[in-house]
């Protein structure tokens, strides 16, 4: 066997035993806080979220528009914990449990606030 057939027959045989292995890693489980109808698709959300963050921010600094569609404090509001009232503070709450799980680091909340502007019933939570 030549030396080429050899590296692709390890590279099937790699992805033959990688399979399974990649289908065991299982997503975090999320305490998604009040959750319900989100301002996009999840999916969407999921790959696209910091471009649309910092076009909204964008948006707001530069032009002074406020309160747009992507609003960082808008899915702090919808997505903080009902336990702790945070996207933050345990790798199950929303913001922190992704950005754990792909590895990503988030530095948005050394600014911005962590806990919701309001509760549900409209009481201030900080």
């Amino acid at each position: 066997m030549t030396l080429r057939w050899a590296g692709l027959w390890r590279m099937a045989l790699l992805l033959v035993l990688a399979g399974p292995l990649a289908a065991a890693v299982n997503e975090p489980v999320l305490d998604i806080g009040q959750g319900g109808h989100c301002v996009d698709d999840p999916q969407f959300m999921r790959l696209n979220h910091m471009k649309l963050l910092r076009h909204q921010r964008d948006e707001t600094v530069r032009q002074g528009i406020r309160g747009g569609k992507y609003s960082l404090a808008g899915c702090v509001d919808c997505h903080a914990s009902k336990k702790n009232h945070s996207v933050l503070g345990t790798d199950q709450n929303f913001c922190q449990g992704c950005h754990v799980y792909a590895a990503v680091r988030i530095d948005c909340f050394e600014c911005h606030s962590s806990t919701p502007r309001r509760s549900i019933a409209g009481e201030v939570l900080k």
